[in-house]
């Protein structure tokens, strides 16, 4: 595995980052986790060099209120000898935000359903223009810089979604050690963006990206023109790796998570991130 300097953190990890809001399910129940399975290929990645794990408060929930079952079951394959090799990265609820209590009321939950007494990587979950006001009303910046200096968080951050406007304020408004973003060959100008990209890298953000795929979409033949460019590269590849190595290829960019819900996306996600840096 190939590793990276998250930033400002200055933490190395893994290029690949595991992300554990598409983990397989039993009976198409999305709350109801293969924990067999699951655990397989977690231990498996884990034992082939990931280090970065994502959840977050409303991972395989049934509602977006509702803490789900992705926090949970983490918690309990990652505890002991294992915790020590790994960074956790979860999510504040920021829509359920309405006073300021409520930051340590989920934080103290998740740290109780994740079996560890801190977090590596805390991010304000889905910043956007119908939470970022009250966020700033109740002083986010303040209550993470709290929870670092007591020692619950390490790192603080945000994942975003929505315009790059919006976006330049919020990576402004406090000294963020890192960012979540979406981010792929398809969404150079969508949600922050390339610009975003770069105004978190100048800041000297740690920089993480999420739907490298869009959604799978990326990974399904593309129309025709496109796929022809694809199709009559010198080397083979799917469409799902040249998206991979697409981000891999930028510095800027430190961990792309992946959504696995098999052992064979596992796999190939981890020869990709092999073979594509």
């Amino acid at each position: 595995m190939q590793y990276r300097t998250f930033g400002k953190t200055k933490e190395r990890v893994s290029a690949l980052g595991f992300g554990c809001m598409r983990l397989p399910v039993v009976d198409n129940d999305h709350n109801h986790i293969d924990e067999t399975l699951a655990t397989r290929m977690i231990h498996h990645a884990m034992d082939q060099g990931v280090n970065y794990f994502d959840t977050a408060w409303p991972y395989h929930s049934r509602s977006m209120s509702d803490g789900g079952s992705s926090e949970t079951f983490l918690g309990k394959v990652m505890e002991g000898e294992r915790r020590q090799r790994v960074k956790i990265a979860t999510k504040f609820p920021s829509w359920l935000l309405s006073r300021t209590e409520d930051y340590d009321t989920y934080l103290n939950a998740q740290l109780k359903r994740l079996r560890t007494d801190y977090l590596d990587f805390y991010l304000v979950h889905a910043i956007g223009a119908q939470s970022w006001p009250t966020l700033k009303k109740l002083e986010v910046g303040a209550f993470l810089e709290r929870a670092k200096k007591d020692g619950r968080i390490r790192f603080g951050g945000f994942s975003y979604h929505d315009t790059s406007e919006l976006f330049m304020e919020v990576v402004d408004h406090w000294d963020w050690d890192f960012c979540l973003l979406q981010y792929n060959y398809m969404d150079v100008n969508y949600q922050a963006g390339r610009q975003g990209l770069k105004r978190a890298q100048e800041k000297g953000m740690g920089i993480a990206i999420m739907e490298p795929l869009r959604g799978g979409y990326l990974a399904r033949p593309l129309f025709d023109e496109a796929q022809k460019i694809l199709d009559d590269a010198p080397t083979r590849r799917s469409n799902a790796e040249w998206a991979f190595r697409w981000l891999y290829d930028d510095p800027d960019i430190h961990v792309v998570l992946s959504g696995m819900n098999t052992m064979s996306n596992v796999e190939e996600n981890l020869r990709i991130a092999r073979e594509g840096l």
